[in-house]
């Protein structure tokens, strides 16, 4: 007797459960996609009778090294580093690199699983993976972050190509550190194999908006979403956390389609602008001079610097939480809704807890996941890895016009499959849909491998 949606998605869910005790983040990420499921799984029985799911939750290849390196003072120092090669159904592993203190196997088995649905989303033929370490660049000399690179690399070099695995930044792992380890990899090989990593310098094969890809993206598609139900990001004030990568550049795009973006956080507390951040100033703040987010406070007339607390508290209309997991929780999300927020876009990998995310749903904020709203990193990602094999360069306004038309596409295919569905607008439901229908026919198409 054929075994019923429901029953096949609790006895994975159990499985997972048993083998993967105590990892936190990786069965949050995959009890938030099982729980979409049903609907997809009842209108193709096939992907149960394949076993799509019992694979697809075990990652193909799990790699824990040691990374020794000496500090400035001539001192040895170790470090773990991780690469989980998740599914590769769809084309190589693609996915970042994390230097952070919080980095273990859980955390990038998580991001590993959401990189799948995501690459997916993009349409760019790329597979799903991450990897990083429990390095800190912060506070590390140049030079001490070079030889932790070249040490990480010294492992990672066997497992990666760019026909196999493609790795690019992410928290911790900027320009430097991609260039140092794409240094080390050319010096172990003897290639200049452009294609192994993404992110590079734009002089020496990286791609145009790749910096700025993941925080546009984000507004992109809030953009997408807002306009489907009639509205818009101009004239609205707008909440973001975080102050790296992501969050600067959301910030960036949000002012330039006339939204106000009044706030940027990091470890230390929050910044409040109501004249909307200056992007030029926080650039130099935290890209540059790598200061705490309280010296943009110092230096900006009528901004305030809050010591602790959330950045949620402060009244908006949109949030773009840009800064790690779990940051947005039930308490927050409350204060978002009393303060009359109509959209909430995930820059970070799996920034709002599932409590949060159920109170967002129940009371009618739009809400768009990560492994949607982000995908605009690792679809600049794919492309980069295109100009690469091609031996092309495209110019930033080509390259960001591309970038809107993939987010575009994210949107259209999150929103039709939540309508297939029976849920018009929810994009969780419609993100998590769209993509494992795709991974799964692959890998029914391929065999069992």
């Amino acid at each position: 007797m054929p075994v019923s949606p429901e029953a096949h998605l609790r006895q994975i869910a159990e499985t997972v459960e048993a083998r993967n005790p105590h990892e936190t983040e990786f069965l949050q990420a995959v009890h938030e996609v099982l729980e979409s499921l049903v609907p997809v799984l009842a209108d193709h029985p096939e992907f149960i009778e394949g076993g799509v799911l019992e694979r697809m939750v075990e990652p193909e290849r799990q790699i824990v090294f040691r990374v020794p390196w000496l500090d400035d003072r001539n001192r040895v120092r170790v470090n773990r580093g991780f690469r989980v090669q998740f599914n590769s159904a769809l084309g190589p592993y693609k996915g970042g690199l994390r230097f952070h203190p919080s980095v273990n196997l859980s955390v990038v088995k998580f991001l590993g699983f959401e990189q799948i649905f995501k690459n997916a989303l993009t349409r760019q033929r790329i597979g799903g993976g991450k990897g990083g370490s429990d390095f800190d660049p912060r506070g590390r000399s140049d030079a001490e972050v070079m030889r932790f690179c070249q040490s990480f690399m010294t492992e990672l070099a066997r497992h990666i190509g760019e026909h196999t695995d493609v790795p690019a930044g992410d928290i911790g792992v900027g320009g430097r550190e991609i260039g140092y380890l794409f240094g080390q990899y050319r010096r172990l090989t003897g290639r200049h194999e452009s294609g192994v990593l993404t992110g590079k310098g734009t002089g020496w094969g990286g791609a145009e908006v790749r910096t700025e890809a993941t925080g546009y993206g984000a507004v992109f598609f809030a953009q997408e979403m807002l306009h489907r139900a009639g509205q818009g990001i101009g004239g609205r004030r707008a909440a973001v956390s975080g102050s790296g990568n992501v969050a600067i550049y959301a910030i960036e795009k949000i002012g330039q389609l006339g939204g106000t973006p009044i706030t940027a956080s990091d470890s230390s507390g929050y910044v409040v602008d109501e004249a909307g951040i200056d992007v030029a100033l926080l650039k130099q703040v935290k890209e540059v001079e790598r200061e705490r987010i309280s010296v943009y406070a110092e230096r900006r007339p009528g901004a305030r610097f809050i010591a602790g607390g959330s950045v949620w508290d402060v009244p908006v209309e949109l949030a773009f939480p840009c800064a790690t997991q779990n940051e947005l929780g039930e308490h927050a999300a409350r204060s978002l809704i009393a303060n009359g927020v109509r959209a909430v876009a995930e820059g970070a990998n799996m920034p709002t807890t599932p409590a949060a995310v159920a109170l967002f749903q129940d009371t009618g904020v739009l809400f768009a996941p990560g492994k949607a709203a982000n995908a605009g990193g690792v679809a600049t990602s794919a492309l980069e890895m295109s100009q690469n094999a091609a031996r092309e360069r495209w110019g930033f306004e080509s390259s960001e016009e591309r970038l809107h038309t993939i987010m575009r596409d994210v949107h259209d295919a999150s929103y039709d499959a939540s309508a297939r569905y029976g849920r018009p607008g929810d994009y969780v439901l419609g993100a998590n849909t769209a993509a494992f229908a795709t991974v799964a026919r692959a890998m029914l198409d391929q065999g069992v491998v």
